[in-house]
């Protein structure tokens, strides 16, 4: 809003007061100067009539940017990063400052995601880089980590050292990098959230799933997604861990089958996993139980990275009152 004006007029206005209720026709003009610098408005208000022009008053507006939440998107090309950078930049009090990937190096985060107007953020592939200059503003920031688990470790070390807290959503990530991640976390009392899903929908699921298993002995997770590398997923990994410590044994019938048209069994306590790979399909789980006479069927559905965004926007608000590791979105739910 550089240098932009706004003008306003009201007609026939019957101002209360002395002086100026003696003129019957005034206009009030209201006029906006930008000072982007300081991200200020300067409002001045004139009561005009034809003859004479009054002042009568005039303050300063800001609404400062500096208070924004600072992301940094490490994986900001992959398509859940960029349904990350568009729901950041609408999310109220947060903004996105660095985008990282080794993909579109140099191209702007904005254009890629195909937003209408460039965010004039460059993606770059060197997350030190952008965490120094996001540490120099003293601004106050968030790394969310997109990669790979591989990574992950020294992604959020990075963050940490520049006190930055982090949100990691990586299918897959090894239960030693988990505990290694706590121990640093704890070290530097800097807050990280390691989330096995970010759908809200897919953690009701869960939590509908743990209600469920008190009152029916035989349970199954039948699990369909577009890439066979991704099996079992976090999800039904999670599901059968969750059922596995109630102290529940499930499918006594055949629990000890070997027959591979059975599935594999995840947990301790019998639960059964399928898993589908079919093009066409959405990424779906699917919990059925049952008991003599009678099927509950739980069934989750995504068919847009966009359903992941309320639980993105979610952890960031909530990760940088952390002073630890926390696992699990559910635990703010």
């Amino acid at each position: 809003m550089k240098g932009r004006k706004t003008l306003s007029f009201i007609t026939n206005l019957r101002p209360i007061g002395t002086e100026l209720a003696k003129r019957p026709k005034i206009k009030v003009c209201t006029f906006y100067t930008s000072m982007a610098a300081l991200s200020c408005q300067f409002q001045s208000t004139y009561f005009i009539n034809y003859k004479k022009v009054i002042k009568t008053k005039s303050f300063i507006c800001c609404s400062s940017s500096q208070n924004n939440l600072k992301v940094i998107i490490n994986g900001a090309a992959k398509e859940i990063g960029r349904a990350a950078v568009i729901a950041v930049t609408k999310a109220r009090g947060m903004e996105v400052a660095g985008a990282v990937d080794s993909n579109f190096v140099g191209q702007d985060i904005g254009q890629v995601c195909d937003m209408e107007e460039p965010l004039e953020i460059p993606i770059i592939n060197d997350l030190t880089m952008v965490l120094g200059s996001i540490s120099q503003s003293k601004a106050t920031g968030v790394v969310i980590d997109f990669t790979d688990p591989s990574t992950v470790y020294d992604n959020v070390k990075q963050a940490t050292a520049f006190g930055m807290n982090s949100v990691v959503y990586v299918p897959r990530i090894k239960q030693d990098t988990i505990m290694a991640l706590s121990m640093l976390c704890e070290k530097a009392t800097t807050g990280c959230l390691v989330a096995p899903t970010l759908s809200i929908g897919s953690i009701l699921l869960q939590q509908a799933a743990i209600s469920a298993s008190f009152h029916f002995n035989n349970v199954e997770i039948v699990e369909s997604r577009a890439n066979p590398l991704d099996f079992p997923t976090q999800d039904a990994v999670q599901i059968a861990n969750n059922l596995s410590n109630l102290g529940q044994l499930y499918n006594r019938d055949d629990i000890s089958t070997d027959n591979p048209a059975r599935g594999q069994v995840l947990g301790e306590d019998g639960v059964r996993v399928h898993s589908l790979v079919l093009p066409g399909l959405p990424s779906s789980t699917t919990v059925y139980f049952s008991k003599p006479g009678e099927v509950y069927t739980l069934k989750h559905d995504i068919t847009d990275a966009q359903c992941l965004m309320p639980g993105l926007i979610l952890a960031i608000r909530k990760v940088v009152r952390l002073k630890n590791l926390v696992y699990g979105l559910e635990k703010f739910l």
